[in-house]
């Protein structure tokens, strides 16, 4: 499922990581509004129930409990020398309690769990399956690094952070999205309105200069009538001209 290279990387971010749990379960404030704003927070805050340090069985109690306690250490009232931070880190805690007091929202979360460990034990069976080969052609067992439970924890809470990531680029892009077709619509809107306003302002101009050309017209119909009206009786004789002579 990973490569040695993979591994690795992988056991000093994890490592990285159970120091910053075991010095968030100091629970002092510091610790705490570093956590919530740490190099990452963005992906890592997804997950309201990493966020509120609760595992994800717990009942509404005892998540708001959880939420009282880690809020009074991060409350800005609490922080003077650094209210800025401690406000922020005190709306990221607040979001995840908002989050899981949604029946919907728990249930989505849910979803988002099980399809991690799904995922999980897909990678899991794929791999069983090719050292199984490989036990058949060698004839050594393997075994399964997976199979310790510690390991399966935390391949299961990667993928969970995986999901979470994978969810939140669907719905920025999403947003981005119907951001630009709202934008696009309302460009459309108003060349389509300033379009209708030269229509009406052409129409109006039309109907007022009407009697202007109406006048104009008759003018010139006059004018040209006096130009071509005939002699008395109806008979225009021809014009004389003088003979030439030799």
């Amino acid at each position: 499922m990973f490569t040695d290279a993979t591994e690795l990387q992988f056991d000093l971010f994890y490592a990285d990581l159970k120091r910053t749990e075991r010095n968030d379960a100091t629970l002092t404030s510091k610790n705490q509004i570093y956590r919530l704003l740490r190099p990452g927070a963005t992906y890592f805050n997804l997950n309201p129930y990493d966020v509120l340090l609760i595992n994800e069985d717990a009942s509404i109690e005892d998540i708001r409990k959880q939420y009282r306690r880690l809020s009074i250490l991060v409350h800005p009232d609490k922080n003077p020398d650094d209210r800025e931070n401690a406000q922020k880190a005190f709306d990221v805690l607040k979001k995840a309690l908002e989050t899981l007091e949604n029946p919907n929202q728990r249930a989505r979360i849910r979803l988002i769990y099980e399809e991690a460990k799904a995922r999980t034990d897909k990678a899991i069976a794929e791999k069983r399956k090719i050292l199984k080969r490989q036990q058949d052609q060698e004839g050594a067992p393997q075994p399964l690094l997976e199979d310790d439970p510690d390991v399966y924890r935390r391949l299961v809470w990667t993928n969970t952070m995986k999901v979470f990531a994978e969810k939140e680029r669907k719905r920025r892009a999403l947003m981005e999205r119907e951001l630009e077709d709202k934008k696009r619509a309302h460009i459309e809107e108003e060349e389509a309105k300033a379009k209708r306003k030269m229509e009406v302002e052409w129409q109006k101009n039309y109907e007022d200069t009407r009697e202007e050309r109406v006048t104009s017209w008759k003018n010139f119909k006059t004018k040209k009538d006096s130009k071509g009206r005939l002699g008395k009786g109806g008979f225009r004789p021809p014009k004389h001209r003088a003979e030439s002579r030799n």
